[in-house]
């Protein structure tokens, strides 16, 4: 029969490929850097192989042992999902949850809907990362975010996602402006203005190009925003006219600006230009339906947010 690695081992094989560092990977475990340095010992002894190069200054794991790093964090990840999955069965949506959000939806969504979140499911620890989208996958890719709440369709090795709700966007300019005359505005109108967008990684700015069929500029841009606040207060400033999605609108990011907007019409379109947010995570995880449940708590929070928004 074949010895099997521990999970402390494999935990302090996958700590240490993070840190590249013995003291700051045993910090990370909680434990001291001889009792990680020898667990690492006992692994290497284990597998019959060196998974560590001594003979730098830095730590530096062998091919081997990048390899043996990255199936030690599936086990992990397997085996903590094995312990999530039974405490569902019974008690779906309590536990931790690691979610991450991206910035352009984070701000404008959360504040509105946690509340009601919160009162549904008592028991959820929810953990937030706001990032960029690269970024973000790039986490639950590795295991560190549970579930991610973003803009569609992102492109993605094993990772699934599940649409929920469309974002329209509209476009925004200042009062003054002679398109702010209309009653909504074409898209072809949108090729004689100074168009101003979030700077490039963001995806709203790639979604927005794609709805609206605008070409993407051919180098970069001098003026982009790093947040929409800052690219409604530089449309407020008279330098431009840009495109905004109905959840920063409905959470007020015009309030106190001299910015209107106005919708989109694409005549050959049905529906005006949209993202589609949604949620993702790791194809095959045993957590999908919990994910799911998740969602529709989330797009229950919204409707309730807007029956009392109305009422009000």
């Amino acid at each position: 029969m074949i010895n099997l690695p521990t999970p402390r081992q494999l935990r302090y094989l996958t700590a240490l490929a993070e840190s590249r560092h013995f003291g700051r990977a045993a910090l990370a475990c909680n434990v001291t850097q001889s009792t990680l340095s020898a667990g690492i010992q006992e692994l290497e002894s284990l597998l019959g192989a060196a998974l560590v190069d001594r003979t730098r200054r830095k730590t530096v794991l062998t091919p081997l042992g990048q390899a043996m790093a990255a199936k030690a964090a599936d086990l992990l990840r397997q085996a903590e999902e094995m312990v999530l999955l039974a405490r569902t069965q019974s008690e779906p949506l309590a536990g931790p949850l690691h979610l991450g959000v991206i910035p352009t939806v984070s701000p404008f969504l959360l504040p509105r809907v946690l509340p009601a979140l919160r009162r549904k499911l008592p028991k959820l620890k929810l953990y937030l990362r706001e990032d960029l989208t690269e970024r973000l996958v790039e986490q639950l890719q590795a295991g560190k975010l549970d579930l991610l709440l973003l803009a569609l369709p992102i492109e993605a090795a094993a990772v699934q996602t599940w649409p929920l709700f469309p974002d329209a966007f509209r476009f925004a300019c200042r009062k003054e402006h002679p398109l702010a005359g209309r009653g909504k505005v074409a898209l072809p109108a949108l090729a004689q203005e100074s168009l101003l967008l979030l700077e490039d990684g963001h995806c709203l700015r790639d979604h927005a190009l794609d709805a609206c069929h605008l070409p993407r500029p051919a180098k970069p841009e001098s003026l982009a925003a790093t947040s929409l606040h800052t690219l409604v207060q530089m449309v407020d400033n008279g330098l431009g006219v840009t495109l905004l999605p109905d959840l920063a609108l409905d959470a007020g990011i015009l309030r106190g600006t001299n910015v209107v907007t106005r919708p989109l019409v694409e005549p050959a379109a049905k529906n005006p230009p949209s993202r589609t947010i949604g949620l993702a995570w790791r194809a095959g995880t045993q957590r999908a339906s919990e994910f799911k449940l998740f969602g529709e708590a989330l797009l229950a929070a919204m409707s309730k947010q807007k029956i009392q928004k109305t009422e009000g």
